[in-house]
């Protein structure tokens, strides 16, 4: 079926919302991030900041290296979701079917509301210009038949845009598609895609679902719907928790595994608080620790288990500095929720974290 999806994504977010409130910003490189002192990371940046190639995730050091006259404000996390909530309640107003991605970014299915005619085109443009009217900052959105594409396309005319997608323009769209745009292809995927002389959607149509399979694996299966355009997701309006976890990054690298040991219990404790935050009935199906390196690679190590263990996180910590034998600049524990484990059967990948003092203010 062809549904209309909306995904509205806001300009700068976390970057907007400060210079709404201090219109003295205005014009200025802005980012909103951690102290450059303490290894923190950028979350976002305005344009402005961009033209010296400051992005987010990147540490704040490195972008006021490159902009020196950037201004890195800290994170406000209640003003963001109180500015987050304004903007929803604006989208309640023509769906009730949102799945949101981010405090500013979600996705809406509009297939049924009958305002402005009933043309997903004209809604977008109604809730840009409500949110720009009511909100003080500027919404980009793209429509679409379905969720990737609508995702893909709320990029192509940012900031401040909207591009539409209409099903009789779907193949035509996706035949130029860069094979990067679409989800899941990550820097080894498209490496290995590029070795295999595939850069568009329509490269990937000439393999074979089978082909696909096997060079791969299950995400095959995927790439050959979504390089023709099909995607059959429904806008999803909860997502279950599948884990809960606290992770830190040091002012300075931790040297050593018995370094790295020595922070276990006092990371255990702040799981323990996070847990207990959670209100709810927690499940364990797995323990796991995550480590970054100094020169920012990462692992995640996990086991199955069905309680906190301070002994198992120690086993799973040495595990993990092993795979690298280098100082430590983050480290993190996590549990996964064995109801989302067993229901779901989702990739371990995805984590719910919750900072601590994480350089990434999210």
């Amino acid at each position: 079926m062809n549904r209309k999806i909306i995904h509205c994504d806001c300009d700068c977010f976390f970057a907007a919302i400060e210079i709404r409130d201090d219109p003295a910003l205005e014009g200025l490189p802005v980012a909103v991030g951690g102290d450059p002192g303490k290894r923190g990371v950028v979350a976002t940046c305005n344009y402005e900041a961009r033209k010296f190639g400051v992005h987010s995730a990147m540490a704040s050091a490195r972008a006021r290296r490159l902009c020196p006259d950037l201004i890195i404000i800290p994170p406000s996390k209640n003003k963001y979701s109180e500015a987050s909530k304004q903007m929803h309640n604006i989208f309640k107003d023509y769906t009730s079917l949102i799945e949101p991605l981010s405090l500013d970014e979600a996705f809406l299915d509009v297939s049924d509301c009958d305002k402005c005619k009933g043309s997903a085109t004209l809604i977008a443009a109604e809730i840009r210009q409500r949110v720009r009217e009511e909100m003080k900052i500027t919404l980009s959105a793209g429509i679409a038949p379905n969720k990737f594409l609508a995702k893909v396309a709320s990029d192509w005319n940012k900031p401040d845009g909207q591009y539409v997608i209409t099903p009789d323009k779907v193949s035509d769209f996706v035949v130029a598609l860069n094979v990067r745009k679409i989800f899941g292809v990550g820097k080894v995927t498209a490496e290995k895609m590029q070795n295999l002389g595939i850069d568009t959607c329509q490269d990937l149509q000439t393999y074979s679902q089978t082909e696909l399979l096997t060079l791969f694996g299950s995400f095959g299966e995927r790439l050959y719907s979504l390089s023709r355009g099909i995607d059959e997701r429904p806008v999803v309006t909860e997502h279950p928790r599948k884990s809960i976890s606290v992770e830190l990054t040091y002012n300075k690298d931790l040297p050593t595994l018995k370094h790295c040991i020595a922070e276990l219990p006092d990371l255990l404790d702040k799981l323990e608080q996070r847990i207990h935050r959670s209100n709810r009935q927690v499940s364990i199906g797995k323990l796991f620790v995550k480590l970054k390196f100094t020169d920012f690679i990462t692992t995640t190590v996990e086991q199955i288990s069905q309680e906190l263990d301070l002994q198992q996180f120690q086993q799973l910590c040495q595990t993990g500095y092993e795979r690298g034998n280098k100082p430590v600049r983050l480290l993190g524990l996590g549990i996964r929720l064995r109801e989302a484990l067993n229901f779901y059967q989702l990739p371990l990948n995805f984590e719910d974290n919750a900072t601590t003092k994480q350089d990434n203010p999210n």
